[in-house]
């Protein structure tokens, strides 16, 4: 059996249109069939530009498939293709009358939802993959590009913060602040707002770097943990964070969330300043 496809089918959307063209795409993949068109109608919100698809639609022979999540608007083209004997396919309306139906639930009505959502979670992976390739000061070309800049000695909880930062879609670099090591110049570039330095008391850094050491099965009383080291780390810290002018958090006994709670309002003080 033959199978005919129209020539062109008409995705209509009051939002971006992309799910109904996935759907049309994915079931004329299963026709052997040569050319075909899709004309894809975006940011459709009015009757008169309904009427006009409809009209054209009917005038090529060609179908319509639609997203519309508003009512009005779905009833005028489902009337409108019926009268003028064009096939209209409604790919979101039956989908949503099962969850108003079986859950009793009742929709936003709020086209390109679903849109927003992908949006989201694409810039939180976004964050996160730039958060992972800027760790740890591994390349300085990454600061630039920051919504954040965390600076701190090690063990001050700059990769948990930039990590859970992420995942709010903020993109954090970090650096670590070892007296060895001359800090990037790309840092002294950037507008102290966007830096933000974390500090600890030293006796609370001791127990955390001494466990840390027993972690990797290493002496507890290594220089990376002695007082003297410490004091030489958080000193040099001070030196350069007073140079930069920028915001310090003391993150002595907060957890990860009080503190990034900290660097948010920061942040959002930065963007309405």
């Amino acid at each position: 059996m033959t199978y005919e496809l129209p020539a062109i089918v008409y995705v209509v959307s009051d939002s971006v249109g992309e799910t109904a063209e996935f759907v049309v795409r994915a079931a004329a993949s299963q026709f052997d069939h040569g050319h075909f068109e899709i004309r894809r109608m975006s940011y459709v919100d009015s009757v008169e530009t309904i009427h006009e698809i409809v009209a054209a639609a009917d005038e090529v022979g060609g179908f319509i498939a639609y997203t519309l999540i508003l009512p009005a608007l779905r009833e005028t083209l489902r009337t409108e293709a019926q009268r003028a004997s064009v096939r209209a396919v409604d790919i979101m309306g039956p989908m949503m009358a099962a969850f108003e139906d079986v859950f009793n639930a009742t929709p936003k009505l709020r086209p390109g939802l679903l849109h927003q959502l992908d949006d989201e979670y694409f810039r939180r992976v976004e964050a996160i993959e730039f958060a992972v390739k800027y760790d740890d000061g591994r390349d300085p070309r990454g600061l630039l590009r920051a919504d954040v800049v965390l600076i701190g000695v090690s063990r001050t909880s700059k990769t948990p913060l930039s990590m859970y930062l992420a995942h709010k879609r903020v993109r954090v670099a970090n650096v670590p602040l070892v007296p060895e090591v001359q800090p990037p110049d790309e840092l002294f570039e950037l507008p102290p707002g966007k830096v933000i330095g974390l500090t600890i008391n030293a006796d609370e850094l001791n127990g955390i770097r001494q466990e840390r050491l027993l972690a990797l099965g290493l002496r507890a009383e290594a220089t990376y943990a002695s007082n003297q080291r410490i004091l030489e780390e958080l000193r040099y810290a001070d030196y350069i964070m007073k140079q930069l002018g920028c915001p310090v958090i003391d993150v002595s006994r907060r957890a990860v969330e009080e503190t990034a709670s900290i660097i948010l309002s920061l942040v959002e003080s930065r963007r309405t300043s």
